[in-house]
């Protein structure tokens, strides 16, 4: 019997393939027709439209100044520059919350600021500000103003206690927002109530760029900066891209160029601390590096410091001018993200067992004494990605009274919504639709597992829903020339809201036997042919499937992403198998 709980079989959805519109696009951009078609399946209809987005030109970023909140941001930071106020700069232990910190950080210092920062301790301090630290920092530290990034917009209670502490508090943020705004002298938000700024998808990162570049421009008296502040925003630019990758936030408008632009540095011109963990990573000999490699290499190292241990130390690292000191931050970060691998193995494995015992749930609300709060996220993400529903998962520990949650959502479920419906089980919640953090008493999680479940329920059902596929194309073997995947490199860099192009090809044959690679055999290795022409491939995590992959004698129907090979210098074209199907035809909906 199947086991009820497993992800069941992938929808795949084909886009239409509108050849009128096809033709028009093509023509007017000079491309081939499958960069056409990827174009119009990204909503991108006409030529200047398609321009813009293939260019990515820096210009296409709006005047800092337009960001809701900037003018007012950038009086009050200079004027407490200019009176010597002490300023502190207070993140959150992401990839997005570190490197907004160090992007302002570095400014300030530059325009001779008194500042420092502080970076919360995932398990002492929890996200964002914290009344005890807003204490040591006025008391202690002699702090006069505190300017948060990628945190801030929803902390009520706290910015009263900096009010009352006699702080000045300065916001800048892009979660989503309660239903009155925190008291602060300024709110820098790109979707600020009674604003209009064009794109509010900045990330954390990307709201700390615009800001550090207003400080300059205010700073040079125009809009043309001197060269070390050119040299700042320009590394400023990379660090808004990796946060920008790192947060998941829309891979379009000016996300794209923060992105592109900030890719063109890091492979240029990257900071000290970079260039030692890119070696940590094995990535400093890659001609090409791209947002696959921000987002599977760098971010998971930079983010292991906040989740296993202290996130300040990634911040130095993109701010230290010591080579020495670079390499042993590096190091560290590298051995802490080797830990956090082996943790995260194993609290999968325990999770999976929970889950099994679920399997008639809408949703997974999951609970352990012996998981470690900083990795829950990334589990929660990997269990929607098996059984395709709402996953919580909460870590209880000893002599704390709540248990600290993370979730994932599915599409059509806006999880913050949710948790908002549960309310009056939780000490605290905040997040997008997405994903979400929470606190809850011991209690509490046996009612708010059926409350929430019962919300899920109503909204999606009680049964999984499918993994979508949705393929940009069809698309022969013989078509994928060195030429066609130079042209598909121009939609690059992928990510939330501009995947990868993800193809169909049928009446494929295997050949020989897939073998099973990887540590634990997770994944398969395959050669398949279409035609006169055969490709080597690979299947992550499809290592059990190989013998379905084979039932219909190697006949099968392949969803893929084309990708570059490169080794010792040389390119050629390989696939990524994202799903099949057996048989010779491919079954859509």
């Amino acid at each position: 019997m199947d086991d009820p709980l497993r992800t069941p079989a992938k929808i795949w959805h084909l886009l239409p393939h509108d050849s009128a519109a096809i033709e028009r696009l093509s023509k007017a951009r000079r491309c081939s027709p499958i960069i056409a078609q990827l174009l119009l399946n990204r909503n991108i209809t006409d030529a200047s439209a398609a321009e813009r987005f293939l260019t990515c030109p820096l210009s296409g970023l709006l005047e800092p100044e337009l960001l809701p909140g900037v003018e007012m941001a950038v009086e009050r930071i200079h004027g407490a520059i200019q009176e010597q106020k002490k300023i502190c700069i207070y993140g959150d232990y992401d990839v997005d919350g570190v490197t907004a910190t160090a992007i302002l950080f570095t400014c300030l210092t530059l325009l001779k600021a008194r500042v420092d920062f502080h970076v919360p301790h995932r398990l002492d301090d929890g996200y964002g500000l914290n009344k005890e630290t807003l204490y040591k920092l006025a008391t202690e530290q002699g702090v006069n103003v505190v300017v948060t990034v990628d945190c801030g917009i929803a902390s009520i209670e706290e910015a009263e206690e900096a009010h009352r502490l006699g702080l000045e508090l300065i916001i800048t943020d892009h979660h989503e927002m309660k239903d009155t705004l925190p008291r602060a002298s300024a709110h820098v938000h790109p979707r600020l109530p009674g604003t209009a700024y064009p794109f509010g998808g900045l990330s954390g990162a990307g709201v700390a760029f615009k800001l550090a570049w207003a400080l300059c421009k205010k700073a040079c008296g125009s809009a043309k900066v001197t060269p070390e502040l050119r040299e700042c925003l320009l590394d400023a630019v990379l660090l808004a891209s990796l946060g920008t990758v790192a947060d998941v936030v829309p891979l379009f408008d000016e996300n794209r160029i923060l992105v592109r632009h900030g890719l063109a540095r890091l492979r240029s011109q990257p900071m000290m601390g970079l260039v030692a963990l890119m070696k940590c990573a094995k990535l400093d000999t890659k001609a090409n590096l791209g947002a696959v490699d921000i987002g599977y290499a760098i971010a998971p190292r930079i983010n292991a410091a906040g989740r296993l241990g202290t996130a300040r130390l990634a911040v130095e690292l993109f701010t230290t001018r010591n080579q020495q000191r670079a390499d042993i931050l590096a190091d560290y970060l590298e051995r802490q993200n080797q830990e956090r691998q082996l943790i995260e193995r194993r609290i999968l494995n325990e999770a999976r067992t929970q889950a099994d015992a679920h399997f008639q749930a809408p949703a997974l609300v999951l609970a352990s004494s012996e998981w470690h709060p900083g990795l829950l996220g990334i589990v929660a993400s990997r269990l929607v990605d098996q059984y395709a529903r709402p996953v919580l998962m909460i870590a209880l520990r000893d002599g704390q009274p709540h248990g600290q949650g993370s979730g994932r959502s599915v599409p059509g479920l806006k999880l913050h919504e949710a948790l908002q419906a549960c309310t009056a089980d939780l000490v605290g919640h905040g997040g997008h639709a997405a994903a979400a953090g929470f606190r809850i008493l011991p209690e509490a999680i046996d009612a708010f597992r059926e409350n929430f479940c019962n919300v899920v329920g109503r909204q999606m059902g009680p049964d999984p829903q499918p993994h979508r596929l949705t393929l940009d194309a069809e698309i022969p073997f013989a078509s994928l020339t060195p030429g066609l995947m130079q042209a598909i490199d121009q939609l690059e860099p992928y990510g939330a809201g501009n995947p990868p192009p993800l193809l169909l090809a049928d009446r494929l044959q295997i050949v020989g036997e897939p073998k099973k690679v990887g540590g634990g055999e997770r994944h398969l290795s395959l050669r398949v042919k279409q035609g006169g022409k055969e490709l080597r491939g690979i299947a992550f995590g499809m290592g059990d499937r190989a013998e379905e992959l084979m039932s219909q004698q190697g006949q099968c129907c392949l969803a893929f992403v084309p990708r570059w090979n490169e080794w010792q210098g040389f390119k050629k074209v390989e696939i990524e198998v994202k799903d099949f199907q057996p048989g010779p035809t491919a079954k859509l909906d």
